[in-house]
Parts: C-alpha cells; sequence; structure tokens
C-alpha cells in the first residue's frame, strides 16, 4: 500500500481532502456507519459505542469495520497510509489506556472525536497493539495517519514512539515516507518556500513564494518521495479553486500526477481506488481503477437518522454513461 493523501483549500475556505489508495486488488468500498454504532476491538475484545456517524471506504469485519478513509458528521477526516516499516507497536498496555489494532484506529477516531484539536488532547492515552496476544490475532501493519478538518489544520499520527509522534503538517501531502521532516526538506530543490510557514495554523493555500526560477521540476518516480514532491508541485503551481465544485475538480487532476498504473509485471500495487472528502458538505466522491467514473454520495442529515450500517456494492467496470 503506497497511498498518496492531498488537503486543498478553495478561496471560500472550502476543504477537500483527497487520496489514492495503491493496493494490490480492490479490497474496499463505500460504507456508512451510523451513530452509537457498537463494536469490539481485536486487540482485547474490548467494546466501545460510536458517538458520531460515518461515511467512507473500508470493509466489513466480524465485530467491526475497518476503515481507510472516512469522513464523521463534523467533518473530521482520517485517512490511513502505510509507513515504510516505521511502526513500533507496544506488546503492554498501560494502565488507563485504550488499545487499538493499527487498522482500527481510523474508526476509533471517527467515532469519537470531532477534531484534530480534541485527538491532539488525547491522543497520550491511545496505544496502538501489536497482535501475538490478540483476542483475535492479527499482522502487524506498518501504517501512520493523516488527520483534518474544517479548520485546515493537517496532523500526521507516526506510532514510531508512545505516545505516537504528533507532526502538523503545512504542506498539504502525506505519503509514506518514515522520516517526514527528511522529506519535506527535499522541497528546497523545486520551491523557494515561504519563511513563515512554520508558523500558519493551517495549511495555506500557497506554500511557496511562487516563484519557481532556477529550481527543478519533480521526476516522474512513484517513491513515497518522489509521489511527495510531485503532489506538492502540482497544488502549488494549480490554480486556487474559488469554491468546492472547482476544489474537488482540482484535488481529482492533482491526484492524477501520482496514480499508479496497473503493472503487475514490475511492481505489485496500483492505485485501486482514489476518494475526496468535502469537509463542510460532507460529500464523498470514489473512482475504483476500471470504473473511470466517480460516485458521489452525501452523509445527510437524513442518513445519519438511519440506525442500519452499509456497505455499497462497487460496480468495477468501466462506465462512460
Amino acid at each position: 500500500m503506497m497511498c498518496t493523501s492531498v488537503l486543498q483549500i478553495a478561496k471560500d475556505g472550502t476543504h477537500v481532502f483527497s487520496r489514492t489508495m495503491d493496493w494490490n486488488s480492490l479490497q474496499a468500498s463505500p460504507i456508512f456507519v451510523p451513530r452509537e454504532y457498537r463494536w469490539q476491538t481485536d486487540y482485547d475484545g474490548h467494546s466501545f459505542q460510536n458517538k458520531y456517524g460515518i461515511l467512507g471506504t473500508g470493509r466489513k469485519k466480524q465485530f467491526e469495520f475497518d476503515i481507510s478513509d472516512g469522513i464523521n458528521e463534523c467533518g473530521l477526516s482520517v485517512q490511513k497510509l502505510t509507513f515504510s516499516h516505521g511502526a513500533k507497536l507496544n506488546q503492554k498496555l498501560d494502565d488507563g489506556n485504550v488499545g487499538l489494532a493499527p487498522f482500527e484506529l481510523p474508526f476509533y477516531l471517527l467515532g469519537k472525536y470531532k477534531s484534530v484539536e480534541e485527538i491532539i488532547s488525547d491522543i497520550e492515552h491511545i496505544q496502538l497493539m501489536s497482535g501475538e496476544y490478540a483476542v483475535r490475532p492479527y499482522d502487524n501493519p506498518h501504517l501512520h495517519y493523516a488527520i483534518t478538518d474544517r479548520s485546515g489544520r493537517l496532523l500526521i499520527l507516526e506510532p514510531d514512539q508512545n505516545p505516537m509522534k504528533m507532526i502538523i503538517n503545512n504542506y498539504g501531502v502525506v505519503t509514506n515516507a518514515s522520516n517526514f521532516e527528511k522529506q519535506a526538506a527535499k522541497l528546497a530543490d523545486y520551491l523557494n518556500i515561504r519563511s513563515d510557514l512554520a508558523a500558519q495554523y493551517q495549511v495555506p493555500q500557497r506554500i511557496s513564494t511562487e516563484s519557481f526560477a532556477g529550481k527543478k521540476v519533480p521526476t516522474s518516480s512513484y517513491t513515497p518521495t518522489g509521489r511527495f514532491l510531485r503532489a506538492v508541485y502540482y497544488r502549488e503551481r494549480t490554480d486556487i479553486p474559488k469554491d468546492e465544485e472547482e476544489n474537488f475538480v482540482s484535488s481529482w487532476h492533482i491526484l492524477n500526477s501520482v496514480v499508479v498504473p496497473k503493472s503487475k509485471k514490475y511492481q505489485a500495487n496500483y492505485t485501486v481506488y482514489r476518494t475526496a472528502f468535502c469537509l463542510e458538505t460532507r460529500r464523498y466522491f470514489f473512482e475504483s481503477y476500471n470504473k473511470l467514473s466517480p460516485i458521489e454520495i452525501i452523509l445527510s442529515d437524513e442518513m445519519l437518522l438511519t440506525r442500519e450500517a452499509r456497505v455499497y456494492k462497487v460496480d468495477d467496470r468501466l462506465d462512460l454513461a
């Protein structure tokens, strides 16, 4: 799973959080999980009850949902990405803390919290646990997490320490490298970065001085750093969208620069799907590799009154209608 996440903010202040999911096959589909949904963690069987309704991409498991990316009714959005073998999972749960399997964290955060700020204030009490001694054993995936909300803050959670490391990302793009600071430092070869970028409360519409003279142009590499540099560069050079509609279209085209085509002879993974979440209106767009046409689902107030979870069927075939 490679993956690239992009946050863009339009002139009218609307936010679109988009991503590619790069894997060896399509194993997820759009899902809706209602308010007050009860589930159990695979780590120790502890039971939780979500507070908020969720719309996103994932799959149903026996006692829970495995969510790869989603939005809740408050406009909080969470995505999981691989972490290039950077995760250090816990063997022992500290007293008073919540223990989760790594894949469960997006579902837990979306069900419980309404903002990035709430997560920051509570993250020290959440531990990601290895699966060797779990009540339902699981593999130990190396994952990290991109989180944003309507404030425009973009948070990366990296489980390479306990409590998890928190990085405020003002560049607007996340990929899979295990050293974000080292990856971001390479942008200096391609952009003149604003001197006040680190002081920004949210991801700005422009992170550079918009002067590209004498700078390199990113390569077509599909490595985590190659995709990061390319997505940031094209995000920077793309017109700032005026509203949410333009923001979605712009974000979709930026993702085009990092979509991995199917090439099984040379690499196992390709972009099995991509999504975009419009945080203000809770619109969700999903497109599988073969369909070439995004579907739209809205986490509406009417949907939030529904008491049943729903898994949407994906027809992963070309649709030119």
